[in-house]
């Protein structure tokens, strides 16, 4: 069959959201274009630690509804992790109870369950979880989407009525909140260390009573360590202070890290709302718009069941 006109869509944004969508829709039979300001590679999406778990993200009954049917397509990707980037892994939970709000992960998500004492030092969870390296995964979801027919143009938008297309997918995250312009829409800044690996294969989340957050993902050739959620920050710049609280936390938690040579410095911005802007509307000359964005540091965690919904709107 032949893809005429009015199957064009023009997706604005080339993140992880914005390729997951793009994705989406060529593989449905769509003509799609990604209008994006940065490769993949120069992403806020490439920053990530890109552990699947819903991390303060609204509204939080669809958002696990996205996504568990991410952990889906994850859990298939698992099987070539060389090319994907998707690894099952084991790790911890910190402050997490099988009792309490997490109780709807139940029997979805793979050997859930408390941790021992030995474990971790106080509640948590166990389980098996999808950790993404974007490194590769990016690349990947760019290949498969020029696969399936898509073309990737590298463009600065200073307005989405510039994407003249029957339908317009907004994944544009951070940039929405002038492109909307949409001023709910504000940053939360995360920086990362990352170090060698003195051999840990497992990945650890904990919060200490006051709000501090200290992770680790085992990535290939390396160890991710975090963070922080500045609310509100802007800036790009990796700040020293913070990173050797960053590594001191995680060395509180696993004592081989204090010792691991830092190969290199991260920040990104993460797109936070109140609640993500998953929906509709019909522009005044009668083309389609459709707003993904929002999805604060849990867009690679929600980014196939959004894609799929985002897909359907598109459609509809």
């Amino acid at each position: 069959m032949e893809i005429g006109r009015n199957d064009e869509v023009i997706v604005v944004g080339g993140g992880v959201i914005g390729l997951t969508t793009a994705l989406v829709l060529a593989e449905r039979g769509r003509r799609v274009r990604v209008w994006t300001r940065d490769p993949v590679e120069r992403t806020t999406s490439a920053v990530a630690g890109a552990l699947w778990w819903p991390y303060k993200i609204e509204p939080l009954a669809l958002a696990r509804e996205w996504a568990l049917r991410s952990l889906e397509v994850y859990a298939e990707l698992a099987g070539d992790p060389d090319a994907t980037g998707v690894r099952m892994i084991e790790g911890v939970l910190g402050e997490g109870e099988l009792d309490g709000a997490d109780a709807w992960a139940a029997g979805r998500v793979p050997g859930l369950r408390g941790t021992t004492e030995a474990e971790y030092g106080g509640a948590g969870l166990w389980a098996r979880l999808p950790l993404i390296d974007m490194s590769t995964h990016l690349p990947w979801l760019r290949e498969r989407f020029r696969s399936a027919g898509g073309t990737i143009e590298t463009r600065t938008v200073s307005s989405l009525t510039e994407a003249e297309a029957p339908v317009v997918v907004n994944c544009t995250g951070l940039g929405a909140r002038e492109l909307v312009p949409d001023p709910s829409l504000r940053p939360v800044r995360g920086q990362l260390v990352v170090v060698e690996n003195p051999g840990i294969d497992t990945w650890l989340t904990s919060s200490d009573a006051a709000g501090e957050m200290a992770y680790f993902f085992p990535q290939p050739g390396r160890l991710l360590l975090g963070g922080t959620a500045d609310e509100g920050a802007w800036s790009l710049e990796p700040d020293p202070k913070v990173a050797e609280a960053i590594v001191r936390r995680c060395a509180e938690l696993r004592p081989e890290i204090a010792e691991a040579r830092v190969l290199a410095h991260r920040v990104g911005l993460r797109p936070v709302r109140d609640a993500v802007r998953l929906e509709r509307e019909l522009l005044p000359d009668g083309r389609v718009l459709v707003h993904n964005y929002g999805h604060g540091g849990a867009g690679v965690t929600v980014a196939w069941g959004c894609a799929e919904e985002a897909s359907a709107l598109a459609s509809g």
